[in-house]
């Protein structure tokens, strides 16, 4: 058999692979969250989220505002440390991120069984 055949012959296996894996995925929500602070980050994301009323009174300061919060529940990091500590019957998670105008901040989100709180929004120091 030529090489042009065999050529022919795996670009039809291959197209017909990649469309059998494209139908079995393309229905499903998959994620592929392998690292800790991704996991964290999506589950937060996937929750309803809600506001407190301190969390409330430093959005209407303006200096931060709801995209931010969702850019930083995005692209944060979420600091270890001090997390993923017992906090109101759910679990705090300190997650630091920037607003649009490059001011750092920090989000203390308490992350529940059904839901997720915003409880603060803090100006990083520098």
């Amino acid at each position: 058999m030529k090489f042009v055949h065999r050529f022919a012959y795996y670009l039809i296996g291959l197209v017909m692979g990649c469309f059998f894996v494209a139908l079995v995925f393309s229905g499903k929500d998959t994620r592929c969250n392998y690292f800790p602070n991704a996991r964290v980050l999506n589950s937060l994301r996937t929750k309803p989220f809600q506001y407190s009323e301190k969390a409330i009174k430093t959005l209407n300061e303006k200096w931060v505002d709801t995209s931010d919060v969702r850019k930083t529940l995005t692209f944060g990091d979420v600091d270890f440390d001090q997390s993923n500590i017992p906090f109101q019957k759910g679990k705090l998670y300190i997650i630091e991120g920037k607003t649009a105008n490059n001011q750092e901040i920090i989000l203390r989100v308490i992350n529940y069984e059904n839901k997720a709180i915003l409880d603060d929004i803090v100006k990083k120091d520098k």
